[in-house]
């Protein structure tokens, strides 16, 4: 089985998460950000992970620790659950459309973390989420998991759909990578790093 776990506490949140890299998609997601939910959810969905994820964080000051720290204790489970990586895929890439808006996201479980971030915003926040936070996000996630992650929106005006096209994008993208198609490991150097 390719599960991880991850509980996380700091003076500024407490954090406990789950993944199973070959569930059905079910996710059990609380943070206390509406619009994050959402897109959790949605990367539970479109990637078929199971994920829950339980997050108390400083809400009162802002939504930059929750949102950071879910992806930090999100990365390290992914991480975990993979394994010693043996078969999977390795790359993955999606293009996605949302309406108007269009995402691409490219990505390696290379063991090198980097985040190559394209996308501007035109709102400060959807709900409590500060629109923002979608690259601290995906930055925090690389970093903890070891992903080499490029995302690109090259247009779009509505920044509800361009979120959520990234995030569904990199739903189907990390999905290709992990899929288990060999039984090497996909690396000419005979290991991945990190």
């Amino acid at each position: 089985m390719r599960t991880g776990i991850c509980d996380r506490t700091t003076k500024e949140t407490k954090i406990s998460c789950s993944i199973d890299l070959d569930g059905k998609g079910r996710a059990e997601i609380e943070t206390g950000i509406g619009f994050f939910d959402h897109m959790l959810d949605l990367l539970a969905f479109h990637s078929q992970m199971d994920i829950r994820l339980r997050a108390a964080g400083d809400l009162e000051v802002c939504d930059h620790h929750t949102i950071e720290d879910c992806g930090i204790a999100l990365g390290a489970a992914f991480k975990e659950a993979l394994g010693d990586k043996k078969g999977i895929e390795r790359y993955g890439s999606f293009r996605l459309v949302m309406d108007e808006a269009l995402a691409d996201v490219i990505l390696d479980i290379s063991g090198r973390p980097y985040l190559v971030f394209d996308a501007t915003f035109r709102r400060d926040t959807i709900g409590n989420y500060s629109t923002e936070m979608t690259k601290e996000f995906f930055y925090a996630f690389a970093a903890a998991s070891g992903l080499s992650l490029h995302i690109h929106v090259p247009y779009g005006e509505n920044d509800h759909h361009k979120i959520e096209a990234i995030f569904k994008a990199f739903a189907r993208a990390l999905k290709q990578a992990f899929a288990i198609t060999s039984d090497i490991l996909p690396s000419s150097k005979g290991r991945i790093e990190g």
